[in-house]
């Protein structure tokens, strides 16, 4: 799976959406420009220890992540779409395209891959859901759609044993 976020803002929100990229073996794509430094504390401290773990890659535009992924499985994450995220079938190498945070993608991005668009519903008028929410929101129905391919399926105990 992929997780793209186009000119993120938010130090906090990139940090823990790679958190959850390096939980799931997810590959996190960047492109920039980004809205801070990613040798910023919070993007660091939201990743905790597992920043260096993260299967991390840069583009400088958006014509540049589709140039290197053609063909690629892309979805876009936006409050617009018309089909929810739940609508869609996620294919094991699936791209969720997520925005910045002030703005989303762009409307002259979203018009060109309608069908493509995926929403996540929300009561009556309201704006967003934070951004890293939203990621893992999606993300993981994507993963459950494939069985959780990859995952590791039952967790254990620390000092005890389940009955």
């Amino acid at each position: 799976m992929n997780i793209v976020l186009l000119e993120p803002e938010i130090p906090s929100n990139t940090g823990n959406i790679g958190r959850t990229c390096v939980a799931t073996n997810t590959a996190l794509h960047l492109i920039r420009p980004l809205g801070f430094s990613t040798d910023d504390k919070a993007l660091k401290r939201a990743g905790l220890d597992y920043w260096y773990e993260l299967d991390l890659k840069y583009y400088d535009s958006f014509e540049e992540f589709t140039e290197k992924n053609k063909g690629a499985e892309l979805y876009f994450a936006t409050t617009k779409a018309e089909r929810t995220y739940a609508d869609v079938n996620y294919g094991e190498n699936a791209f969720i395209i997520f925005g910045k945070e002030s703005a989303g993608i762009p409307e002259e991005i979203l018009v060109e891959h309608r069908e493509r668009c995926i929403r996540i519903p929300m009561y009556q008028d309201k704006r967003s859901l934070n951004l890293s929410n939203s990621a893992a929101i999606i993300l993981y129905e994507a993963f459950r759609q494939n069985g959780f391919k990859g995952l590791e399926k039952t967790g254990s105990l620390h000092r005890l044993k389940w009955k």
